[in-house]
């Protein structure tokens, strides 16, 4: 098969795309023929050396993928030869990932595709899918009702934040950068779309929430949180997710956290269980039938450019340079 991998940690330039042995499935794993697999900043930084998961090489990044199974090893009986399926967690605890047009998967991690999705839109919508509903009903306990304020209401996660925030009945106020991004975010579902660099955000977040007495739900995006800041905006047992940042230190403002009576919740999605991660793609599943959810990608790369995508990845994520509306996505 042909893959994009690395034999060492490195840079983007450092990944190769070539021919590497068939995976083969062994007990409970499925062979999936990927039809797409998307990119996300922990793919970058798994294959920069960063989180030091690539141990193993010849070793293929990516968490994502949707497509077709091909084959399955002895002892499964959720799939077959056909079936259509999307899935993450994959590169992860020394498992291969899917930038490649095969993978073998352990049949926990994979979900039926609905017909009506596309690979591009399962892949682009796996990670940050999962994300999503983890941080918003696992960690965070939303309730139907309750305020919702995400900064990046247009990224990964962001988008994917503001979707199933509504398909739950919630009310939601993003945070974007751009005319164009507004109107997508107000697309999306959000109730109040304020920019970011404008310095009267402030003081219209209070303006909006303050018959409310504050947001219910604080879903931090930013890498470096101004806690101080962000901890005048939440009503008293407000919750704050926090999902970026490995390296970050910030200020701590104790005394305003506990007068407040605020909770504060950090997650990465991958810590989560098998039977956590289903229940949110059953969810995920159903309100893409629904119409609720409706993951959005940014730019589609050939596996040949495997590199570039995770250049692109980078510059966005570690360069802030504000270039990527959406997920980006790797088609074999």
């Amino acid at each position: 098969m042909r893959a994009a991998f690395i034999e060492r940690t490195g840079p983007a330039e450092s990944m190769q795309v070539g021919t590497l042995s068939d995976p083969v499935p062994g007990p409970g794993q499925v062979l999936v023929r990927v039809g797409a697999s998307a990119v996300n900043p922990i793919d970058t930084y798994i294959r920069s050396g960063a989180v030091g998961m690539a141990q193993k090489f010849p070793y293929i990044p990516g968490c994502d993928l949707a497509g077709t199974v091909d084959a399955v090893g002895p002892g499964v009986q959720t799939f077959q030869p056909g079936d259509r399926v999307w899935g993450s967690n994959q590169s992860l605890f020394g498992r291969q990932g899917t930038l490649s047009e095969l993978a073998a998967v352990d049949q926990q991690w994979l979900y039926p595709l609905p017909v009506e999705e596309s690979f591009v839109e399962a892949a682009a919508g796996a990670l940050t899918g999962i994300t999503a509903h983890l941080g918003l009903f696992l960690h965070a306990r939303l309730a139907p009702g309750e305020w919702v304020f995400v900064n990046g209401g247009t990224g990964g996660v962001g988008s994917a934040v503001v979707q199933l925030a509504k398909a739950a009945g919630a009310h939601v106020i993003a945070t974007v950068g751009s005319t164009d991004k507004a109107t997508l975010c107000r697309q999306l579902g959000a109730d109040l779309v304020l920019d970011y660099r404008s310095e009267s955000m402030d003081q219209e977040l209070k303006d909006y929430t303050a018959a409310r007495g504050g947001v219910d739900i604080w879903w931090e995006t930013q890498r470096e949180p101004n806690f101080d800041r962000s901890f005048a905006f939440m009503r008293p047992r407000g919750r704050m997710v926090l999902m970026a940042g490995r390296d970050a230190r910030p200020v701590f403002p104790v005394g305003p956290f506990y007068v407040r009576e605020l909770r504060l919740v950090g997650f990465a999605m991958f810590n989560a269980t098998a039977d956590e991660q289903r229940q949110s793609a059953d969810d995920i599943n159903r309100w893409f039938a629904s119409g609720k959810w409706r993951p959005i990608v940014g730019q589609t790369f050939p596996l040949d450019e495997a590199a570039a995508a995770h250049k692109l990845q980078e510059d966005n994520t570690i360069g802030k340079q504000g270039t990527l509306t959406g997920k980006i996505v790797v088609v074999p």
